[in-house]
């Protein structure tokens, strides 16, 4: 029977130099991830929105993380261009703060999970930037995958919490 093999870091050459990945021998499959980001807000903040002077913070948000995706591997150095074919970001008032999602969806060679992720990044950067007069102790909580799908790696799902 043969041994499994032992998980590694994909951007280290041998000799321990970070490298981008050579996906280009790799099959093109659909691919999908969502991920999210929690931003803490005080009930002062919260009775604020959608208000204010720059725009409805939210919506900002959204455009912003949708904006984000599609530039991933401007931001990641290691991350591939990927041509997107669906970005969606949400940004919903819940208890306590802001809750971001995020998916992001490609038929490539490599995942889209940090295009989720950095959506979801700045999606939440962006609430902090159009709430911060009014509050500077907001916090930016659990950045995360969700959910992805396809690729050798196979699928995840992230367990709820109990």
């Amino acid at each position: 029977m043969p041994k499994p093999s032992k998980p590694h870091l994909s951007h280290f050459t041998a000799s321990g130099h970070a490298a981008m990945v050579d996906v280009s021998a790799k099959q093109p499959t659909r691919r999908t991830a969502a991920a999210s980001a929690f931003v803490e807000l005080s009930a002062a903040v919260l009775s604020a929105l959608p208000d204010n002077p720059k725009g409805n913070p939210l919506e900002v948000a959204r455009f912003a993380g949708i904006q984000a995706a599609k530039r991933t591997a401007d931001l990641i150095p290691m991350c591939h261009p990927l041509p997107l074919t669906h970005v969606d970001v949400q940004a919903e008032i819940v208890t306590g703060g802001v809750r971001i999602t995020a998916t992001a969806a490609t038929t490539g060679p490599t995942g889209v999970e940090m295009e989720a992720l950095t959506a979801a990044s700045v999606a939440a950067l962006t609430v902090y930037d159009m709430t911060k007069a009014l509050d500077k102790s907001i916090v930016i909580r659990n950045i995360q995958l969700d959910k992805k799908s396809g690729g050798k790696s196979g699928d995840f799902t992230r367990p709820r919490r109990a």
